[in-house]
């Protein structure tokens, strides 16, 4: 039997999964990520955490392919990153680093881009090649996924699908400096900015006014035949169903996978952005199906384990 190691670092917290090499998982558990001191313990942790692990499993060394480790920041094809938003990192050779500490080979991936290659090997992509992920959270997040691989780029950004530009007349910022990214209309934040804005235009009946608004009451609402409601999932699904029309025509993917915690919301969010997309696509992408997510906060720790099997 080989083995190998799948990694998601977090902000708050690292999730690890042992893996066959077939795909099953052994274990799977977490660690706190100290990011004071620059994350200077960061990777130290984990490959300490490895090693416990394989003594409690009595496995050796040589019994493992590898590591696959998913980061939170643009990382490139010899695993460097060059600045992280939540773990302090600047410049890291996180590969060399990672296999000197462990003694094991290493490979670094984009956590986004891990996490779609999870859904193709694991989920709902399982059985494709061909996948375009978007993670809808407090950002939107997005991996590509192109003959088995993931899309990483020049410098590592590939797939940053939360920064295409989808509305050219936005005044207001994005998180990254840029106006009218998908990420302001598509997100948890972006479908409540939405609402706000569609609640103030006039004095519409609405369930939404009785309660706190977020993309979960919003849908929420939706599923209960609230007309204003509606209206917003409307505007939701026009600006990601058409962002994913001008992918499909870069990308052709078999599948467009929607995860992240706004797809709670489930088939009815599908229904709003596939609606969109048809209305907007290129004719030999009219077929690309929409499908949730299936594996949740697992899609990384199963597509940094299939880095290693790559």
């Amino acid at each position: 039997m080989k083995y190998c190691f799948g990694v998601d670092i977090g902000g708050t917290t690292v999730k690890l999964g042992l893996f066959t090499t077939d795909g099953e998982i052994v274990d799977k558990w977490e660690i706190k990520t100290r990011t004071e001191n620059q994350g200077e313990a960061v990777l130290p942790d984990i490959a300490e955490a490895l090693k416990e692990k394989l003594e409690e499993k009595k496995i050796g060394r040589d019994e493992v392919e590898g590591i696959g480790v998913g980061v939170p920041a643009p990382v490139n094809t010899e695993g460097v990153v060059q600045n992280t938003a939540n773990l302090g990192w600047g410049y890291k050779e996180v590969k060399r680093e990672m296999e000197e500490l462990s003694g094991m080979r290493a490979e670094i991936g984009n956590d986004a881009n891990v996490a779609a290659l999870g859904e193709m090997w694991l989920g709902a992509g399982k059985g494709r090649k061909n996948i375009v992920m978007v993670t809808l959270g407090t950002g939107v997040g997005g991996g590509i996924i192109i003959d088995g691989k993931p899309l990483v780029g020049a410098h590592g950004a590939g797939g940053e699908i939360g920064h295409l530009c989808v509305n050219y007349e936005e005044t207001d910022h994005c998180g990254c400096g840029n106006t009218g990214c998908l990420e302001q209309y598509a997100s948890a934040t972006g479908i409540t900015r939405l609402a706000n804005i569609r609640l103030a235009k006039d004095d519409a009946k609405s369930v939404l006014r009785e309660q706190e608004v977020s993309a979960k009451t919003v849908f929420d609402a939706v599923k209960a035949g609230d007309a204003v409601a509606k209206e917003i999932a409307e505007e939701f699904g026009k600006y990601l169903g058409h962002a994913m029309a001008n992918l499909a025509a870069v990308a052709d993917p078999s599948a467009i996978v929607i995860g992240g915690g706004v797809s709670k919301a489930g088939e009815v969010l599908i229904e709003y952005v596939e609606k969109n997309f048809k209305e907007r696509t290129f004719f030999a992408n009219k077929d690309t199906e929409f499908v949730l997510a299936t594996l949740g906060n697992d899609a990384g720790i199963c597509g940094a384990a299939k880095l290693i099997l790559s």
